[in-house]
């Protein structure tokens, strides 16, 4: 029962190395090379992906450093411009309540003048409203 080689097993051990060889060098060997082309694409993609994350995130902090630094600059610009404001408003506080002094300080030497004015003329006008009072009370022409 066991096989004895004879002449068309080596005819077939070399046609199979033949088809090896042929098969290597028509589709395996291209193969290959276009697999390895397509490795080094992928690799050369991850490391610009790689290199485009790291770009990103160094650009995400510089942006981040300049929105720290504007905030920064904005919080000085706004207290700067509160400050002036407040002084601003001092200032504006302190001449209106200057004029009010001198406002009031007028309208009171007008009421004072007035009320001297007054009292200048109490006399005759208290003899001029008494005379009408008696007129009133006794009749007209009995005043004298």
């Amino acid at each position: 029962m066991f096989l004895v080689p004879d002449g068309t097993f080596f005819v077939q051990i070399v046609n199979f190395i033949v088809f090896l060889v042929l098969l290597n060098i028509v589709f395996l060997g291209p193969v290959g090379r276009v697999i390895a082309k397509r490795r080094a694409y992928i690799n050369g993609l991850s490391a610009d992906i790689e290199q485009a994350q790291g770009d990103v995130k160094a650009l995400r902090a510089q942006a981040e450093a300049k929105r720290v630094a504007a905030r920064r600059e904005a919080d000085e610009v706004m207290a700067k411009a509160r400050a002036s404001a407040q002084n601003e408003g001092a200032e504006v506080l302190a001449s209106f309540a200057g004029r009010a002094t001198e406002i009031s300080h007028e309208a009171q030497r007008a009421v004072a003048a007035e009320v001297a004015a007054a009292r200048e003329k109490e006399e005759e006008i208290v003899g001029t409203l008494s005379r009408t009072l008696l007129e009133r009370a006794l009749g007209p022409g009995t005043a004298a």
